[in-house]
């Protein structure tokens, strides 16, 4: 589309180590103009035919913990720039954009961060969210990803405002190992409060637990029984090359596969189909009806061919894969007067060229791309 204009970043010595908020290759996006505006209504296929179905929304890129595998200490410590408050889209701008992108075909929208607990009146925003309907008059599936240190203070207000569900990232039962994990000494007992919390207020909750070897695979069984035992669904998340700053290694990625051996062993397991089309988990249920578990796994089993996420970022930019190295600025639209068929259009147009897969293409090409995104940035 003519409206889409590339652009190159212009490198500094903090990006050549990874891509900090501050200096996020971005691709501006020109406003439609009458003969150029598509109809604001519409589900979007990509270039491989994918339709788009989830956005994740990014509230904050700062976060109270600073987990190894997605904001290392190191980088991301007191000198370290975060976006200042003004940058980032107002809960008015992220509510219309998720019409706009209701309105093509998302049915799901997460919000995420960093840590989106530490954004100011967030039921407010979850509020005006659960308000949005599709094109034929269902609500939206509304869902919070957080680290659940906050939770026991906000899970009823969000509740009350219509979150859906909540995803909890806890990577291990054993206090130590959490507590090296998350780099702050964050007590694992405080999550699990939290999650109670969550629990309490009637809010379905599933388990996140990203696994690395050599740190945490010794805790899969115990996650699984505990999830079991609770109710909870397990996910387990293969170590990603998400960004740059997390020294990732393909030898301490532990393969899905090994997982799933590993609970199958002690709790047999039968697999599951999909709940529906583009599922990002593969899942299995114990075959004593204790529940189910699923597995992330972006590395060994790749599942681009039925992506149907898009991402947006704290300040408005619009991210196609979660490994991408460029967004496109859609918040400049939002402040620069675009009406909502201009923003719509924009959007088509971004979609519709799509043809991401990083995860398929890993290593095959024999060199290393462009630096990537930081997860606590764009959101997991």
């Amino acid at each position: 589309m003519s409206w889409l204009l590339p652009v190159q970043a212009t490198p500094t010595k903090m990006s050549q180590r990874f891509v900090p908020v501050i200096d996020a290759r971005v691709r501006p996006v020109a406003m439609p103009q009458a003969g150029q505006v598509l109809p604001a209504q519409g589900q979007l296929s990509d270039r491989l035919q994918r339709p788009l179905r989830d956005l994740r929304v990014s509230l904050t890129d700062r976060c109270n913990f600073r987990c190894t595998y997605c904001m290392p200490k190191e980088v991301f410590d007191r000198e370290y720039r975060f976006m200042p408050h003004s940058d980032l889209l107002s809960f008015e701008e992220i509510t219309r954009l998720a019409r706009v992108f209701v309105a093509h075909g998302v049915e799901k929208i997460r919000l995420t961060g960093g840590e989106p607990l530490l954004r100011k009146d967030l039921p407010s925003l979850v509020r005006m969210l659960a308000e949005l309907t599709t094109p034929d008059g269902r609500s939206i599936d509304l869902a919070l990803t957080t680290n659940a240190s906050l939770l026991r203070r906000h899970a009823a207000a969000l509740a009350e405002a219509g979150l859906k569900r909540v995803t909890a990232s806890l990577d291990a039962l054993d206090d130590d190992v959490f507590r090296r994990m998350n780099d702050v000494g964050f007590p694992v007992a405080a999550v699990l409060d939290g999650i109670d919390a969550a629990v309490q207020a009637g809010l379905p909750v599933k388990i996140n637990m990203v696994v690395q070897r050599g740190v945490n695979e010794h805790q899969i069984l115990p996650m699984a029984r505990f999830c079991a035992e609770r109710g909870h669904i397990l996910r387990m998340i293969e170590y990603m090359d998400v960004g740059t700053t997390n020294g990732w290694r393909l030898d301490e990625v532990v393969p899905a596969a090994e997982m799933v051996a590993i609970i199958n062993r002690e709790i047999p397991l039968t697999p599951l189909e999909p709940n529906y089309s583009g599922e990002v988990a593969r899942r299995w249920r114990y075959r004593d009806g204790a529940g189910e578990i699923g597995v992330v796994a972006s590395v060994t089993q790749a599942f681009c061919r039925d992506c149907t996420r898009a991402r947006l970022s704290i300040e408005g930019r619009l991210f196609l894969c979660l490994f991408a190295s460029q967004g496109f600025d859609l918040r400049s639209l939002l402040r620069g007067g675009a009406t909502d068929e201009q923003l719509s259009t924009a959007i088509a147009g971004i979609w519709g060229a799509r043809a991401d897969r990083y995860s398929e293409l890993r290593g095959q090409s024999g060199r290393e791309g462009p630096a990537k995104i930081e997860m606590s940035y764009i959101g997991g």
